[in-house]
């Protein structure tokens, strides 16, 4: 079992607290999301706050009406019942309207590369992780085909995860000039979800560890945005496939839907979830309402809150 300090994470978050859980619809459910699920309404219970439902629709290439649709139905029959939503990322100015402060401070610029200009160097020479900055300073305008960056500065990023764990990460070393704005015209992931998270008061992000790297870089984001109280994150295990292959819609992994047209039952999927997340000893039926019991526990005897500094 994952026996969180919840009274530690309790201080440093405000009464009743606000969290989402924020699917992509360019897919269907499956096992990786249940397993976040119980995170987010097991702690949300714990901390007696609230669970906004959110579409993550800002890749409007991919997102799809079906799929919002097919994941709010499985959410329903698993019996995670959302407080508030759905909403989604509907372009309403307020992306652009941060794009147009950013940019107004210095922080952004025009980058004419595709992602094959920078993945695919000379011969000989490594292939980078992120990008290498290379338009930064070559002044071109803004046109077709052309995509807008943050310009991340050298420094680090300090901050405390739901965990109790320190880090110190360099956002430019992790995560490069990342895109705000991409080739297509769409607004970037990092962009969106920073927007949403301090215009919707989100005050508890919790996701999965495959993401604590952006971490950084959206809490400096968050704060040029004028936030000045970011939320909390707390990164997850993610529910493997296989080893070193995390779930995903793309690979076709099982999914709810597959599970519901075997037969089985909520409790049998989220029992099955939980167990592979190895938040349970046994794969025996669960239900939603049982996820506080997995996720959690009060200060007591064998509670250790971890203050291990990790960099990254």
């Amino acid at each position: 079992m994952d026996c969180l300090d919840v009274a530690a994470l309790a201080a440093r978050l405000p009464p009743s607290p606000r969290t989402r859980f924020a699917p992509s619809p360019t897919g269907y459910l499956h096992l990786g999301h249940v397993v976040n699920a119980l995170y987010v309404w097991g702690l949300t219970a714990h901390l007696n706050g609230r669970v906004l439902l959110r579409f993550e629709t800002h890749d409007q290439i991919r997102s799809r009406a079906e799929y919002v649709q097919a994941i709010t139905e499985d959410l329903d029959w698993l019996g995670f019942h959302a407080d508030e939503g759905p909403v989604d990322q509907t372009d309403d100015g307020r992306y652009a309207g941060a794009l147009a402060g950013l940019a107004e401070a210095g922080h952004v610029y025009v980058c004419g590369c595709s992602r094959k200009d920078w993945v695919e160097p000379a011969d000989g020479a490594a292939t980078p992780s992120v990008y290498d900055g290379r338009c930064r300073d070559r002044g071109l305008a803004d046109g077709p085909g052309r995509s807008l960056r943050f310009k991340v500065q050298p420094g680090t990023e300090s901050f405390e995860d739901g965990r109790g764990v320190l880090h110190d990460q360099d956002p430019l070393r992790l995560n490069g000039d990342i895109i705000l704005r991409d080739r297509d015209g769409q607004w970037s992931y990092h962009l969106a979800v920073t927007v949403d998270d301090r215009d919707q008061g989100i005050d508890f992000v919790i996701r999965g560890e495959d993401l604590l790297d952006a971490t950084g870089v959206q809490l400096r984001l968050t704060r040029m945005l004028g936030r000045p109280r970011p939320p909390v994150f707390l990164h997850h295990a993610l529910l493997m496939a296989e080893p070193g292959r995390k779930l995903s819609k793309s690979n076709r992994d099982t999914g709810v839907r597959d599970l519901r047209a075997t037969g089985a039952s909520p409790a049998e999927v989220i029992g099955l979830a939980a167990y592979r997340a190895g938040l349970t000893a046994t794969a025996g039926p669960l239900r939603a309402q049982d996820a506080a019991a997995m996720v959690g526990s009060g200060p007591g005897p064998g509670t250790v809150r971890a203050r291990t500094r990790v960099l990254g």
